[in-house]
């Protein structure tokens, strides 16, 4: 469409998008900011005419952007953490595996109650909850995500930042993000996907006898279940897969084109760039004056960058934020120990006053589930896998199934459990054996998207080199797919693996 598009017009059409976003994007912002700032309404009555949606949707894609920033952050901190320290690394990666196994609603009660009693007066409380809530369906899979992908930063590279010089900034900055990037764009897409899963539990629930609602699609689609209304639940939807479809074009599809960039090739490969992006890019005065501006900028800075650094560090003098932290670290050591083994007594009392028939039925019940689990897995790996790599070594079919994968990730699966379940009863498979199907329905995303995001990684040298000495695709499979994805095959299998319990 872009191409056909020439003379006055592409121009005119640019900076009308260009406008159009910075100017939908303020009005979103300021509805949402007075959301926060209206009174305290933990029930909020919820229009199910097709008009109010797109203010839900609004909202719910704000939150969803709230809660991936703080997940983005955390990722990067826990992350770089886990992978740097040696301490650190045996105590935060189990801690991460055994959050990510519990489920959204475990969190709710305690969230909940302390923000609204900590905001009693206004919906401030509600809405950190339902974001913090979102993003405990988010961050797990990205936490995983990055630090298996700091782990495997390959070692001629490490050698090299060492010789050079790099502290541990720059080489974050100019190295190990950006080894990241692929991975951690994938992950973050499936994490955006795991929290439109949660909405509808994220923005409607019961808490004791009370009901708490927020404007989003989530609250429209769980008022319109329990009204029974098919026509708003087809709407609500339809709404979701619009934001999808809208994210997927305004933000992942400019960050898998520009992360692109980052792999390890020594050929350029024949990749799709964002067709989009290129074309605002080129043609809107907007965005040139806004570059034109930073430009500028940056050329005063270099001028009196010295002379400001040099009268700012007499006038301030720098503050050493990891000596502070070095005065306070022990004290906090000492206050989460004592905390950790308070709960260790609380925990052992309760478990100790079990009687040994109930330890034994729920040792049995565990491997009863532990083999769902485990099954779940293999069964998502058996399509997922090859259909990932598949996918992965052709730009044409990944910029077709990108946004079809992440619309049936994000889609609430547990919609379907009394469809799926009654098919199954029907043709004769039992609960027992059926809960894993239904198991599969929500987990199988997450071996996927980092299947893909493995596979993207394979250098096309290497594939080359294979075509050269005439390998067999066995061979192909065996040596060179198989061995390159599985690094990030292992992190979709415990974010698979935590999502199934």
């Amino acid at each position: 469409m872009f191409n056909r598009l020439s003379g006055q017009r592409p121009t005119l059409f640019a900076d009308g998008l260009v406008a159009l976003g910075i100017g939908a994007g303020i009005y979103g912002l300021a509805l949402f900011a007075g959301q926060w700032q209206a009174s305290f309404n933990p029930s909020y009555e919820i229009d199910l005419s097709p008009s109010a949606l797109p203010l839900y949707a609004v909202f719910s894609a704000l939150r969803s952007l709230a809660a991936y920033v703080v997940s983005l952050a955390f990722t990067i901190g826990v992350g770089y953490w886990a992978a740097k320290s040696k301490p650190a690394e045996k105590i935060l990666i189990p801690i991460l595996d055994v959050l990510q196994s519990i489920p959204v609603l475990g969190f709710l009660p305690g969230l909940v109650l302390g923000l609204v009693a900590l905001f009693p007066n206004s919906n401030a409380g509600l809405e950190l909850a339902a974001i913090l809530m979102i993003f405990t369906g988010q961050v797990w899979n990205m936490a995983f995500a990055f630090y298996s992908s700091l782990k495997s930063v390959p070692l001629d590279l490490k050698e090299a930042a060492e010789v050079m010089g790099l502290n541990k900034g720059t080489r974050l900055l100019r190295l190990e993000l950006p080894f990241s990037a692929v991975n951690l764009v994938w992950n973050s897409i499936m994490s955006m996907a795991g929290g439109w899963f949660f909405l509808t539990v994220c923005e409607a629930f019961t808490l004791g006898e009370k009901q708490y609602r927020l404007p989003g699609i989530g609250a429209y689609m769980a008022v319109a279940i329990d009204r029974g209304d098919q026509r708003a639940m087809i709407l609500a939807v339809v709404a979701m897969a619009a934001i999808i479809i809208i994210f997927d074009t305004l933000i992942w599809r400019p960050a898998l084109a520009w992360v692109h960039h980052f792999r390890l090739e020594e050929t350029q490969s024949p990749t799709d760039e964002d067709r989009l992006l290129q074309f605002i890019l080129a043609n809107s005065h907007l965005v040139r004056f806004l570059r034109s501006l930073k430009a500028r900028r940056k050329r005063i800075s270099m001028v009196l960058g010295r002379r400001s650094r040099f009268e700012w560090a007499w006038k301030y003098p720098r503050f050493d934020w990891l000596k502070a932290f070095a005065v306070f670290r022990w004290p906090l050591v000492a206050l989460a120990l004592g905390a950790t083994g308070w709960a260790f007594i609380q925990l052992t009392v309760l478990l100790v006053s079990l009687p040994l028939i109930s330890w034994l039925q729920i040792l049995g019940d565990t491997g009863l589930t532990f083999l769902r689990v485990l099954g779940c897995l293999i069964l998502g790996s058996l399509w997922a896998v090859p259909t990932g790599i598949w996918l992965s070594r052709s730009p044409r079919r990944m910029r077709i199934a990108q946004p079809l994968a992440q619309l049936m990730a994000s889609f609430p699966a547990p919609m379907l459990y009394p469809l799926v379940l009654g098919v199954m009863l029907q043709i004769g498979i039992g609960f027992s054996i059926g809960s894993m199907f239904l198991m599969l329905m929500g987990v199988q995303w997450y071996i996927l998207f980092n299947t893909l995001a493995g596979g993207l990684r394979i250098p096309q040298e290497l594939g080359q080199s294979m075509d050269l000495v005439g390998s067999s695709w066995q061979d192909r499979w065996r040596y060179l797919y198989l061995p390159s994805v599985f690094p990030s095959l292992v992190t979709g299998w415990v974010t698979a693996a935590g999502g199934a319990w």
